[in-house]
């Protein structure tokens, strides 16, 4: 019979109170707390903390602290992307971070979910859906992103919006539920054309 760490990794429901998991949660909290604590004059120490707490940390990434996670090594975070301050991980499930990613302060990525039955709840049952982050991808601060969303590569997601479904690539999305309002190749209205004069 699989142990309730192996459901978990394997995307089913799992009950949330194993002991096992619960301790790679505490090993997350001490790992968390010395990323968080680290000196801003001691970059490798930093790093090296990211490193051990994280699943993979490009070349070249960035991740301002506090920095807040699960379990850390059901996170990757592909090279030269940057991560800002008050970020949220519940990596229960993969979360899969590109090359060259903005995230802005104060992101949540979360793959936990819930029953919605409260007997089922109340026992402790949980599950998890992964989240992927494509290559490029801005997501301004504040920005929600719920179980199960990947968000295609070059797209940009706008402050304060929820991502409660798929994104493709290359468009810009707002709002709660956020909602594709154009292609990121498409001028804003009043934005200077491709060669830089004022738009008319």
């Amino acid at each position: 019979m699989a142990t309730q760490k192996e459901r978990m990794l394997a995307g089913e429901p799992y009950l949330a109170d194993d002991p096992e998991i619960a301790a790679d949660v505490l090993r997350a909290e001490r790992l968390s707390a010395e990323v968080n604590s680290s000196p801003a004059g001691d970059p490798d120490r930093r790093r090296a903390a990211l490193a051990a707490l994280l699943g993979g940390l490009g070349e070249g990434s960035e991740v301002r602290p506090p920095l807040r996670v699960d379990l850390g090594y059901r996170t990757t975070i592909g090279p030269r992307s940057f991560v800002d301050f008050n970020a949220v991980f519940l990596d229960v499930a993969p979360i899969t971070i590109g090359a060259d990613v903005l995230i802005g302060p104060n992101v949540q990525l979360l793959t936990p979910t819930h029953p919605l039955n409260p007997e089922r709840r109340r026992a402790t049952w949980e599950a998890a859906e992964p989240i992927t982050i494509g290559d490029n991808v801005w997501l301004g601060g504040g920005v929600v992103v719920c179980p199960g969303v990947t968000i295609g590569a070059d797209t940009v997601v706008g402050a304060g919006a929820v991502v409660t479904r798929d994104l493709p690539a290359g468009v810009v999305a707002v709002g709660n539920p956020a909602r594709v309002v154009r292609s990121v190749a498409d001028p804003a209205p009043g934005a200077a054309p491709a060669g830089g004069e004022p738009a008319s």
